[in-house]
């Protein structure tokens, strides 16, 4: 999520993908929301890798249930060894960077910033 002026990005929560709808409706219910960017799993050579078989059918579930939201995929790799690369140098001790869903909020956070360092050169 950003702040209100869509400067800075900022990591929300990370939420089992069962319930990620269910969330989804609550947080969208409570704040406004109108670009959702989900990460594009990409291989090294560009195409799409073998997750996006996972991650299509919830595309295509949340642009029917949010016609609303604009949808983003953003290319996503290399997010979580930077993500790891932050935390550690953020001074994090051990135990807490190897819990993934705090890789997984890094990650969604960088994906995010460089969305919206993409879009501001294009303005």
């Amino acid at each position: 999520m950003t702040d209100v002026l869509r400067i800075v990005p900022g990591g929300l929560t990370t939420v089992a993908t069962h319930e990620l709808m269910t969330f989804l409706a609550g947080y969208f219910s409570r704040e406004p929301v109108d670009i959702v960017v989900i990460g594009l799993p990409t291989n090294m050579n560009g195409q799409e890798s073998a997750s996006m078989k996972q991650i299509r059918p919830f595309v295509e579930k949340f642009r029917k249930a949010y016609p609303d939201k604009q949808v983003v995929m953003f290319d996503e790799r290399f997010t979580s060894v930077l993500a790891q690369r932050a935390i550690l140098d953020s001074g994090i001790g051990k135990m807490a960077r190897r819990n993934k869903a705090l890789v997984d909020e890094v990650s969604a956070t960088i994906i995010l910033q460089s969305y919206m360092d993409s879009i501001q050169y294009k303005i």
